[in-house]
């Protein structure tokens, strides 16, 4: 059988001659077989050097033939061009061609458009087959180790989207990594492709499709806030170099954690400044918090509560907000189907548990300094990954960092956490919700402390001084731990004239603002 390779340029009409004259003898001879292969004219020459070079052949011009002594990949008997094939069918096949030179012209430029469709068709193809390149930051953390498994499942982008997870750390964590990947790929799921481990800062976040941003390590001790702040500039100042430099146009990234997320959020806007309208700041975890220490007072499972809000600094000083807030399935005299909800606030009978305990549990679980557990952290960053890629549930308020752009009566530029939907792969601020109004004072007492985070951090404030009310001013001053070098020692040292940033959610004239429309029993408006 007589096996034939025809190569040229696209747009060759040689080439094209050579084919129409191919074609007609496979046709009509059952012992004959021909391989076209077209390349485009920008490439066609570097193309033929190397096949030239790696076959050890002479031939510079369009077309090139030869005959394969194998099947297909064998080392094959060069030809040579259009006039050595013509001769070689007119001596073994009597077969010559007519293809007049106005035709050649005019099936030349139809070759050149068909390989131009086929290249832009397998690039599309490409799209489809390549995994989603998802990279996660501090890969060597708890938080890393429970998120794996809920990426891998499927359930956060979906059954059919296969994964590639790329874990990103500091060269001394480079066994945990691999502790990671091993696991990872013995879960031998459907939806993972690969998991690599990347310890070179060069080399992060190539072609990232997502980047999930964990609580990073701090390798020296930090003796007062404001080192412990400014110790955040130079880490996301360095990622964001890199997200510019490397990851793909519309990359997600994804700010999670417990330790200043807020002004991570905002330094990799900064610093990364083409992919700031794609990065948000994960206020799930404390959502979960709230929702728990109520689910715990009412005697029904967390995930019955729905809308309660977070406003302001989600690792810090913020606001919980039960105004919206709905219970789902409680069991009363009060009974309805699965849709049927009653307001948070009208079951809360005990004013003084709102106000005091349950004030002071979010505090203490909020407080700087004072880390997710791993599942936690994980669950909440997947969750949002996964309301971003498809939607929140229909009518559900969700909170999220996002960089304010006046809502709320907001300052612009801060990150903050407030009421958002998502929907159709990105999020909307739900600024037509009704009485959501905050007092003044506890929108200077947020917005202060986010302000001066990112001064102090940029090096334009040397001392960080948290706002006080004329109520703070009449109150004890009380010390707090600050996060340092990692999950065990983030609660070290810190400066004796630190004043807790967080002593209360909301100051004790601004209690009833929580009650607003629950002290009444009145159902919530949306």
């Amino acid at each position: 059988m007589a096996k034939f390779v025809l190569a040229g340029r696209a747009d060759c009409p040689y080439y094209a001659k050579a084919e129409l004259l191919a074609d007609y003898l496979q046709k009509n001879l059952p012992d004959f077989r021909i391989h076209k292969i077209t390349q485009h004219p920008d490439i066609w020459e570097e193309w033929l050097k190397d096949l030239c070079k790696k076959n050890r052949w002479s031939h510079n011009k369009s077309p090139i033939i030869w005959r394969e002594l194998l099947d297909r990949g064998g080392k094959g008997l060069l030809l040579g061009g259009y006039n050595e094939f013509l001769e070689h069918a007119q001596l073994y096949y009597g077969v010559t061609s007519s293809m007049t030179t106005e035709l050649m012209k005019r099936v030349a430029q139809e070759n050149l458009g068909t390989h131009i469709e086929k290249e832009l068709e397998k690039e599309s193809l490409k799209g489809l087959v390549n995994p989603l390149q998802v990279w996660i930051t501090s890969a060597s953390s708890l938080a890393c180790y429970h998120l794996i498994p809920i990426l891998t499942s499927g359930e956060v982008f979906g059954p059919q989207m296969e994964i590639s997870i790329n874990l990103f750390d500091n060269k001394h964590t480079e066994e945990k990594l691999i502790s990671h990947k091993q696991e990872a790929e013995d879960l031998a799921s459907p939806c993972l492709q690969s998991v690599s481990i990347c310890t070179q800062a060069e080399e992060a976040f190539h072609g990232a499709h997502v980047i999930i941003i964990l609580d990073d390590h701090v390798d020296k001790e930090i003796n007062s806030l404001e080192d412990c702040i400014r110790s955040r500039a130079p880490l996301c100042q360095l990622y964001g170099s890199l997200i510019e430099k490397n990851a793909h146009n519309f990359a997600k990234i994804i700010v999670g954690g417990k330790t200043f997320v807020n002004l991570k959020t905002a330094l990799l806007m900064k610093y990364a400044p083409t992919f700031a309208h794609n990065i948000i700041a994960v206020a799930l975890g404390v959502e979960g918090q709230a929702k728990a220490a109520l689910a715990r007072k009412l005697k029904i499972t967390p995930s019955c509560i729905k809308d309660v809000i977070i406003w302001g600094n989600i690792s810090g000083n913020n606001y919980v907000d039960l105004r919206k807030a709905k219970v789902y399935r409680y069991e009363s005299a009060i009974w309805g189907p699965p849709h049927y909800s009653r307001p948070v606030l009208s079951l809360l009978f005990d004013r003084e548990w709102v106000n005091r305990e349950f004030v002071v549990s979010l505090k203490t679980l909020t407080a700087t300094g004072r880390q997710f557990g791993g599942m936690l952290a994980a669950h909440s960053i997947a969750t949002t990954l996964k309301y971003w890629c498809h939607g929140s549930p229909p009518g559900e308020i969700v909170s999220l960092g996002v960089l304010s752009e006046g809502q709320f009566g907001i300052p612009k530029g801060i990150v903050f956490s407030m009421p958002v939907k998502f929907e159709n792969g990105t999020w909307v601020v739900l600024t037509d919700l009704k009485n959501t109004e905050i007092s003044q004072q506890v929108m200077t007492r947020m917005a202060n402390d986010l302000i001066q985070e990112q001064l102090v951090a940029l090096g334009e404030l040397a001392n960080f001084q948290p706002y006080q009310s004329e109520t703070d001013l009449n109150q004890e001053d009380v010390k707090t731990t600050l996060p340092t070098k990692n999950d065990h020692q983030e609660r070290r040292k810190v400066s004796d004239d630190y004043k807790d940033l967080f002593t209360h959610l909301m100051p004790d004239d601004e209690k009833d603002l929580i009650l607003s429309d629950g002290s009444e029993g009145k159902a919530t408006e949306q």
